[in-house]
């Protein structure tokens, strides 16, 4: 009897893992002005979720540089429209902008960068969107952020 219990807890220990949120993602960029993926979704039961942008093409940052910004859907236009601006230096981004909910420095080709951001900024009722703020990227390069269960 003994045994089976400890048996059955060292396979419920194994499986835990399986039940745990996904907390984090990876998505590429490329010289194309594409993410690989336009969906992420974040688990309400995580903490914090961190981003992990990786720019696969070979084209340095001032010619095809890439980031992932977070913000309200309402807001990312503005923002992109308001970070060209803002120049290289401030990763495409007017500095101190509060509708930026989170985002990674500006990256070139075989680079990679990440963001880690606090769960408990986002509300499920509210549309959120990712994109690159470089010039003329948001028009192909965005996505969709939900919050689920």
């Amino acid at each position: 009897m003994l045994r089976k219990l400890i048996v059955a807890s060292v396979l419920g220990l194994a499986a835990a893992p399986l039940w745990a949120a996904e907390c984090a993602v990876e998505i590429d960029s490329t010289d194309q002005m594409t993410y690989t993926s336009n969906a992420m979704t974040v688990s309400k039961s995580c903490k914090t979720f961190t981003v992990t942008l990786k720019h696969v093409g070979k084209l340095p940052k001032n010619v095809m540089g890439h980031n992932w910004v977070l913000s309200k859907t309402a807001d990312a236009a503005a923002i992109a429209s308001d970070g060209m601006a803002a120049g290289i230096d401030n990763n495409y981004l007017k500095p101190g902008d509060t509708r930026v909910l989170a985002f990674t420095p500006l990256i070139g080709g075989g680079e990679t960068t990440s963001v880690s951001f606090d769960v408990a900024k986002l509300t499920g009722s509210e549309p959120y969107q990712f994109f690159c703020s470089f010039p003329g990227h948001v028009s192909l390069m965005k996505g969709t952020l939900t919050l689920v269960d």
